[in-house]
């Protein structure tokens, strides 16, 4: 099974989109993969998600695309009947870690505390997304908690922004941040595609 870092080839975003209308998510993916960017999170929030992300991998196929917010199995077997090349889920239970572990593509589970950490672990995952990483404890947490779980690493999401990613970045046991800073409602609303490209071009720096 490839990591799910191996799958970012080290990308250090995790950049997300939220896509009302598939054509939208297209636009929003064009606009990433024109900065550079191999490898997007389409998040199952909207009734247009799982057509976005099918759209998105056939008309921009220099993406890899993965789907997020998935919180159970029926949405897991959606999600890869949809072509996903990896999972991401916003929290953990033992009936759902199961089912990812059955998974064909790399999985990115999402954690909150201690407990969730080690029940990932438990389940043999050690790549973690830290979920709502502002509100579980920030950069701070992710600290004091790599010598405890000296084999997790994490992609922290939630309250990341580009002011506060090196506070992540720059700690050992961060591989990545994810976040929807890069694709800014407003200009979603306003067309502003080349304002996306500008802003993860930024991100990446």
């Amino acid at each position: 099974m490839i990591r799910f870092s191996e799958l970012m080839s080290g990308q250090t975003l995790l950049p997300i989109i939220q896509a009302d209308t598939p054509e939208q998510g297209v636009k929003i993916a064009q606009a990433m993969a024109n900065a550079g960017l191999t490898l997007v999170e389409v998040v199952l929030r909207t009734d247009a998600s799982l057509d976005a992300l099918k759209a998105i991998k056939e008309q921009v196929p220099a993406l890899k695309v993965g789907a997020g917010t998935v919180i159970n199995t029926d949405i897991l077997e959606q999600a890869l009947a949809a072509g996903a090349d990896f999972i991401v889920t916003p929290a953990v239970s033992p009936q759902l870690l199961a089912a990812l572990t059955k998974c064909n593509v790399p999985v990115l589970p999402g954690v909150s505390n201690t407990g969730d950490i080690l029940m990932a672990l438990e389940y043999g995952f050690e790549e973690q997304k830290l979920f709502p990483a502002s509100l579980a404890g920030g950069a701070p947490f992710v600290s004091a908690v790599s010598s405890v779980f000296r084999a997790a690493s994490f992609c922290p999401t939630g309250g990341v922004s580009e002011q506060n990613k090196m506070d992540y970045l720059s700690l050992n046991n961060v591989f990545a941040v994810g976040g929807t800073w890069i694709a800014n409602k407003e200009w979603v609303a306003q067309e502003n595609w080349q304002a996306i490209t500008d802003s993860c071009i930024q991100a990446l720096k």
